[in-house]
């Protein structure tokens, strides 16, 4: 997205080809950006923040709510209409969580009952300008689509986030030239800036590895090393839960790559104990809870999750999925209307199991499957393609 914004040519290595980037890509592509793969980089033009084109038709987020939402604060700025779409699942996703700030800017967007896609955005009135604006909900992908609007605002923007959530769009955003301060809980930003295009390596996906991380503590005997894989400490929560659950984790080789942390997670078998995750620290996990739902299916004692309401929003209920389907293993769960709370328990037992079509309630069932006696059957395990395509061969390899 941000390459396509810039100035000159990016580079970006170690790109994951999954549903959600080849939804973006297309996207630029139907604006007219020059996007290309050759031998595993992807190749981008930069068209400049005002070289898109007016697409031909709508655009197709697929079932990626991170597309839309950033997509939809570059969109305000244009010269052009544009449509945004998504599948069954992200057409009920709420959007008034944008539509709110980006209008406040002076943004002509519309959603369906003014709330969920189709979105409908219209060149504006007069120049976008900058907001002062509390988040209701800790949310990055609200933060960075008020970021890249930014872009095309007249004055500052300063954004006050009462949780702390992933700050990947402010960090890529000062490495393509722009100047984004983060001071305490605000992050402040001037408009008009302009990018220049950079060569970037993409880290390892903590969201990603946090799967093999949590079957490394589970599977008796392993011991696995996860290399090169993105330490931003707003997205570290995994570690720092699972250490206070007792996992051994050891990260080493700790350097930073395009303004971003990177390092190589060791990870060997542990015995586990309930604890409490709450508060801030939910915001640097959130994708995460559903495979520490499964980590505290093991552990010793009681594990309770509460301010977790956001995953009630995402792909699917998050907290009713895991609930529903660790009980069918015969899990102690129970539903909360924030969160979970789980009482460990010695074996699962294989069952028919349901993704959801939720790339991440998939993954996190595969890894408790391994852990009950028997053949479990996880139908809609396709889903992995929306953000892992490679999970069951990189799964496979290990067990093998």
């Amino acid at each position: 997205m941000i390459g396509s914004l810039a100035n000159g040519n990016t580079t970006v290595g170690n790109i994951l080809m999954s549903e959600d980037i080849r939804r973006t890509i297309q996207c630029f592509q139907d604006m007219g950006v020059n996007i290309e793969k050759r031998n595993g980089i992807i190749y981008i033009k930069g068209a400049g923040l005002f070289g898109l084109n007016a697409p031909k038709s709508i655009l197709d987020c697929g079932n990626s709510g991170t597309t839309m939402r950033l997509l939809s604060g570059m969109l305000i700025g244009q010269k052009f209409s544009t449509t945004l779409i998504g599948d069954k699942s992200l057409m009920n996703r709420p959007m008034k969580r944008i539509i709110v700030p980006l209008s406040k800017m002076g943004g002509n967007i519309h959603g369906r009952e003014d709330e969920y896609p189709p979105l409908e955005i219209k060149p504006a009135n007069n120049l976008l300008k900058g907001i002062s604006y509390e988040l209701p909900v800790a949310s990055a992908q609200v933060k960075s689509s008020i970021l890249l609007a930014t872009l095309y605002s007249l004055g500052t923007t300063k954004i006050v986030e009462n949780k702390t959530t992933r700050d990947h769009t402010e960090r890529m955003l000062n490495y393509f030239g722009c100047n984004v301060l983060n001071k305490g809980n605000e992050i402040i930003m001037d408009g008009n800036h302009k990018l220049s295009g950079k060569e970037v390596y993409i880290p390892g996906d903590i969201s990603s590895a946090a799967f093999f991380i949590v079957a490394g503590t589970l599977i008796e005997d392993s011991n696995i090393i996860i290399k090169d894989v993105g330490i931003n400490p707003t997205r570290t929560g995994i570690i720092t839960v699972l250490k206070e659950m007792g996992a051994n984790i050891k990260i080493s080789n700790k350097r930073l790559l395009n303004n971003e942390p990177v390092g190589d997670i060791k990870v060997e078998h542990s015995h586990l104990r309930g604890i409490q995750i709450d508060g801030d620290i939910v915001g640097s996990l959130i994708d995460e809870i559903p495979i520490i739902a499964v980590a505290a299916a093991f552990a010793k004692g009681k594990t309770i999750i509460r301010n977790a309401e956001e995953l009630k929003y995402k792909e699917s209920d998050r907290i009713k999925a895991m609930t529903t389907e660790l009980k069918k293993m015969g899990a102690k769960v129970e539903e909360l209307s924030d969160g979970m709370i789980i009482e460990g328990v010695d074996f699962l037992r294989p069952a028919k199991l349901y993704s959801y079509n939720d790339h991440r309630i998939a993954m996190a069932l595969s890894i408790a499957a391994l852990k009950a006696d028997g053949e479990s059957y996880i139908d809609g395990y396709q889903s992995v393609n929306i953000s892992y395509p490679n999970f069951y061969e990189t799964l496979f390899n290990l067990m093998a």
